[in-house]
């Protein structure tokens, strides 16, 4: 009786989403800490003078197998829930392999949990998904992302200025907390997600829109491992440094993305990210490796992903309503990150090697920034078409109605569009699809194509996010005369 009690009161203080944030932080702290590229890994095999490459390597590509694969075997949140369960206390048992010296069980250990710990990561976009309501997941993932990285803060310090074994136990315990909280996860939602949010009869695909996305992570994170083994090795000598103030700048972003106003245009702060990632390996190559130099480049390269890392997780949060296995667009979205940082990873080691690896590591990551900005707006263009309002693509939709007339009104006066295209405008805006408004009008789909083509060409632009930001930015223009 005691117990159900117990059960009761803690379900009503911790709702579903705050319990999701809870079991993921704890166990993406262990992640981001120990296998994936994690302090923990690097002092403990500098404690036993150990080469941890191989180690780092294999988990970075195990952690990738596990989120690919996840989503084609999971398909229930009961199933999800026994992965993540399972998962946590391989990992807890891999984990304790390091509390021994060295052997061959330290690779076998550290591969095979972080091929779990890439399924569970993917199994928890069932609880994305049903814990949050689609216009909130931007903000569970910036929660999810901020309180793991604090975490991971605290357990990197432990093992560096403690013990490496220390901060080992300590991140077990988290993964110990986070199986606790996990147990008390749903098996079931109230529906299921359906493979649209569009009606049944006009069904949205996702295929292209999470394609494109994948390119472009996988593109822009090589930048990450470049980071990892080209960056972060430059700078080791300032461990007081380093250890602390590495994810900084990172939380930060986050923190600041998360609460803007849905109004902001996010559009613009995407193409600042880029240049900050493109004048980070610029300062890399200009200045010293003084305290003052790291500060710099990790304030600008770590900023920047914070940024882009909440843009993609957010945008897989929205798509996980148009798909039958949240795990699986999750997984997917988030192998394309993982790959990257392998790809980057791996060359940066290559480069490593040289004795111009400051100068070949600038010039490829300039090289992906370029890439970066061709990628951007084709992007934006297949996910304006089923993410119409997306905190990072609009704010239209969250307008005030007489707010949203008024803009729309200057608009077409500004574009000299005819009162059908005004109209076609309206509803475009509203985030209908061409045969919505097609049947809204009475008129054909193809006519509402020459409309759209129409008005798009009066604009200069190529896109329905395009459109939105014209539209908010006529708020106080007068037209031409």
């Amino acid at each position: 009786m005691t117990e159900n009690r117990t059960n009761q009161h803690i379900s009503t203080i911790i709702n579903d989403r705050r319990l999701s944030v809870i079991v993921f932080s704890l166990f993406f702290a262990w992640l981001l800490a120990f296998p994936f590229e994690g302090q923990i890994l690097y002092a403990l095999a500098d404690y036993y003078q150990v080469e941890p490459h191989i180690m780092v390597f294999g988990a970075v590509a195990a952690t990738f197998g596990g989120l690919f694969s996840c989503g084609f075997f999971i398909k229930s949140m009961k199933a999800a829930k026994r992965l993540m369960l399972g998962s946590i206390i391989f990992c807890v048992a891999g984990s304790g392999a390091f509390l021994f010296p060295p052997s061959g069980l330290w690779l076998a250990a550290i591969v095979s949990s972080s091929l779990l710990a890439g399924g569970c990561v993917a199994a928890w976009g069932f609880f994305f998904w049903s814990g949050t309501p689609r216009n909130e997941r931007i903000k569970t993932a910036a929660d999810g992302l901020i309180y793991s990285n604090i975490l991971m803060i605290l357990l990197n310090m432990a093992a560096i200025y403690i013990s490496p074994r220390i901060g080992l136990s300590l991140s077990m315990l988290t993964l110990g907390a986070a199986f606790l909280f996990a147990l008390r996860l749903p098996e079931a939602a109230g529906t299921t997600p359906s493979a649209s949010s569009e009606p049944q009869s006009n069904p949205v695909s996702i295929i292209r829109p999470l394609a494109f996305l994948c390119l472009f992570v996988f593109v822009i994170t090589i930048n990450s491992g470049l980071m990892y083994q080209v960056l972060n090795p430059a700078y080791a000598h300032l461990t007081w440094l380093t250890s602390w103030y590495w994810a900084i700048p990172y939380i930060v972003a986050l923190f600041i993305m998360r609460n803007l106003p849905r109004k902001t245009n996010r559009t613009y702060i995407l193409y600042v990210a880029i240049a900050m990632i493109g004048f980070s390996f610029i300062a890399f190559v200009s200045l010293d490796r003084s305290a003052t130099s790291y500060f710099i480049v990790n304030t600008l390269m770590l900023g920047a992903c914070g940024v882009y890392d909440l843009f993609w997780w957010s945008i897989l949060g929205e798509m996980l309503d148009f798909h039958k296995s949240p795990a699986k667009v999750l997984g997917i979205g988030l192998s394309a990150n993982v790959l990257g940082v392998l790809l980057g990873g791996l060359i940066g080691n290559a480069i490593a090697s040289t004795e111009t690896q400051t100068f070949n590591s600038t010039l490829l990551a300039l090289a992906v920034v370029c890439v970066t900005l061709v990628l951007l707006p084709p992007l934006h263009r297949h996910l304006s078409f089923c993410l119409k309002d997306h905190a990072y693509l609009s704010a239209f939709s969250e307008l005030p109605k007489q707010e949203q007339t008024g803009q729309i009104e200057r608009a077409a006066r500004f574009g000299n569009l005819s009162e059908r295209e005004s109209q076609v405008t309206v509803l475009l805006l509203q985030g209908m699809t061409y045969k919505t408004i097609a049947g809204e009008l009475t008129i054909s789909e193809n006519t509402v194509k020459y409309y759209v083509k129409s008005i798009y060409s009066k604009f200069g632009i190529q896109s329905r996010a395009e459109l939105i930001n014209i539209v908010l930015k006529k708020e106080g223009s007068s037209p031409p005369a």
